[in-house]
């Protein structure tokens, strides 16, 4: 999409425009709407697409290394972060698996907490788990969502 094309459709220079899709394609689209004459603050965005690529293990830039979470131990199924080389018990103050990794400051991705964007996707090695919130879509098979999960038995995630 170009401004020229943009121009063409006789879009009006109040218009509202919804950009929907990865950064590079909305930052050209906006760029291209601005220059047509349409304000940048009438240009609403949201990213849809891949994030980049992460190795938890090598990418994380925390506080310090992964350790036993503050307060109470949990008295409920073992958590196991292969990578980070921790386990610790489930407590019932954590409402999804990946409170527990925060609060030890294991590597995790994420972004909606619900869901829905499925960037926490995270191999589960072992154990089951279940879901406090229905995903939009499963996980493949051997995977687990740690944002809207809890292990109902031991579990071991590669993280």
């Amino acid at each position: 999409m170009t401004s020229d094309g943009i121009r063409e459709l006789g879009i009006p220079a109040d218009a509202h425009a919804y950009l929907c899709g990865p950064e590079g394609f909305m930052s050209t689209v906006a760029y291209a709407l601005q220059r047509a004459g349409l304000s940048g603050s009438t240009i609403h965005t949201e990213v849809f697409g891949a994030l980049a690529p992460i190795n938890p293990s090598i990418a994380y830039k925390g506080s310090g290394p992964p350790h036993q979470p503050p307060g109470p131990r949990g008295a409920g199924p073992c958590v196991t972060f292969a990578r980070s080389v921790l386990s610790s018990r489930w407590s019932e103050r954590y409402a999804t698996l990946l409170e527990p990794a925060e609060a030890c400051e294991v590597p995790a991705r994420w972004s909606c907490r619900t869901g829905v964007c499925h960037t926490c996707t995270t191999p589960l090695l072992a154990g089951q788990v279940e879901y406090t919130t229905q995903p939009l879509e499963d996980p493949a098979s051997g995977e687990v969502l740690p944002c809207c999960s809890i292990p109902t038995a031991d579990v071991l995630l590669d993280l």
